[in-house]
């Protein structure tokens, strides 16, 4: 980073989308906005205090966008790993396996990106060791929530039969999917974590995203994320959720989350209440459609409190996972008892209008996820007719509550444009029927670049410092090649990042 002093001129600026307002130049001083307005004056003032000018030639400026919502370590990760989303068969999907076994040297072979409603069923652990029988082989659904393991695997983490794991078909999910990654975690080492931050990082910033919100930030993570940031090795902003298992560590050093730089916050515990929709994890408060089960929380409401009173002892704020409408009540319930200023839910997928109005009572926010509308094109037949208009709900919840866009990358592509594209959609050009029974969810261009920028900057306390390009706030912002506002909808996710500033520097 440097602290020249930059005019960026001739351009069309988005300082803000509402109110939506435009400006031909700003002038970027020690990372801040010191003016924005005309050409003729942004020249003027780099030039008397013996700055830069830059031209931008006619070019579209945007806010950066701030990812609110999104694991950068299992991102960087995840550019290593076997990649298998689109799969669409379980012969294609040991065709890949055995070509990506052949040229890794890996320990543990690692793999994410299927889908069981694609693959035809769930792949298993003999499917598997017809390809790999010599190494450990994990293989995640494409939510997360599930994956499934070879049989080295199941010898190495000791897997036993219960709730969430099945080793007869290697099919594990939640809870046991946990204990299986902290035994992976423990292999890595702090200059693996290092690594995968930066590339994480580094691929995020490609894509125009200057700030995020990392969750389920471990030890190792959070140690990292450190270093870097006191090497100056971090291109981006970082605002940390941390995993309840660091809050006694917390206390005990005395740390909030005034703690930090310019680059890198601590700001709250991050907790994973139930599972995903599509392995039939999340906690319905009604079975689903298409399976005698309501799913289950991973957590229970005495656990859930017991990690919010100690949160907020240390002014720490809540960011917790509800994807199904009875966690969203249970987290409700606890908010309710300990309040906090902009208490988290993440993904908020299916959400009762009741609940929407609760959350506005309560004052509580969510990172939410439109990506996952088109990904989740199965969500209906999951929770049936009856329930589909509360599937991901943009709409009525911008009407009452503040709201921030995120990925939960490397889940869902970090190409803020591909995001955009959903929010404004919904799947109307792919055909989901989610968009049949929610089309009047569907947000404006204006409302979805505000959620992305401005909405994820207030839900991590960040307003006053990021979401627009207004005097005093970063200069963090994005030159692309199309103005979003001249482009047809259909085309919105083919727009392209031309270059990236994080604090008038450029990084990309």
């Amino acid at each position: 980073m440097d602290n020249l002093i930059r005019a960026f001129v001739n351009g069309k600026i988005y300082v803000s989308f509402k109110p939506l307002r435009t400006a031909e130049a700003i002038v970027i001083a020690n990372e801040k906005v010191i003016y924005e307005g005309k050409s003729e004056k942004a020249q003027k003032i780099a030039e008397e205090l013996g700055g830069e000018v830059v031209d931008l030639g006619g070019k579209t400026v945007l806010p950066g966008f701030i990812d609110s919502h999104m694991h950068l370590n299992s991102l960087g990760q995840s550019l290593k790993m076997l990649n298998l989303k689109g799969t669409k068969s379980i012969e294609e999907l040991k065709r890949k396996l055995e070509e990506y076994a052949e040229k890794t040297s890996t320990s543990w072979i690692l793999g994410f990106g299927w889908d069981q409603e694609e693959l035809g069923r769930y792949p298993t652990r003999k499917d598997l060791d017809e390809v790999v029988d010599n190494k450990p082989v994990l293989l995640y659904r494409t939510c997360f929530h599930a994956a499934v393991l070879n049989t080295k695997a199941i010898e190495i983490v000791g897997l036993d039969e219960d709730e969430d794991a099945d080793p007869e078909t290697g099919i594990i999910k939640e809870n046991a999917l946990e204990k299986v990654r902290d035994v992976i975690n423990e292999t890595l080492t702090l200059e693996d974590y290092k690594h995968f931050i930066e590339e994480g990082a580094k691929f995020v910033l490609s894509q125009g995203v200057t700030a995020v919100g990392f969750v389920s930030v471990n030890e190792k993570s959070l140690r990292a994320l450190l270093e870097l940031d006191n090497k100056e090795r971090l291109p981006i902003r970082v605002f940390v959720y941390l995993n309840p298992s660091l809050l006694k560590e917390l206390k005990g050093l005395g740390l909030t989350k005034e703690v930090g730089s310019s680059r890198v916050k601590i700001m709250g515990i991050k907790v994973l209440a139930d599972g995903s929709l599509g392995a039939r994890t999340a906690w319905l408060s009604k079975p689903y459609a298409d399976a005698p089960t309501t799913g289950h929380p991973n957590i229970s409401k005495e656990e859930l409190e017991e990690i919010v009173r100690e949160a907020r002892q240390l002014d720490l704020q809540m960011a917790v996972h509800a994807i199904g409408d009875k966690t969203t009540d249970m987290i409700l319930d606890v908010y309710e008892k300990f309040r906090g200023e902009r208490n988290r839910i993440e993904h908020a997928s299916i959400l009762r209008e009741d609940q929407i109005k609760r959350m506005k009572e309560l004052g509580v926010v969510a990172s939410v996820q439109p990506r996952f509308v088109i990904s989740d094109w199965w969500a209906v037949r999951r929770v049936g007719e009856e329930r589909a208009k509360w599937i991901y709900p943009f709409k009525s919840m911008l009407k009452q509550i503040v709201i921030g866009f995120g990925t939960d990358s490397p889940i869902e592509p970090v190409n803020p444009w591909e995001t955009i594209y959903a929010a404004v959609t919904r799947g109307k050009f792919e055909n989901v029927e989610t968009y049949l029974h929610t089309k009047d969810e569907c947000l404006s261009l204006e409302e979805s670049l505000y959620s992305y920028t401005y909405g994820s900057a207030y839900i991590m306390h960040a307003e006053d410092d990021l979401g627009t390009l207004e005097e005093g706030k970063f200069g963090d912002f994005v030159v692309v090649d199309k103005d979003p506002f001249e482009v047809e909808e259909k085309e919105l996710k083919n727009i392209k990042v031309l270059d990236v500033y994080v604090g008038g520097s450029k990084y990309y």
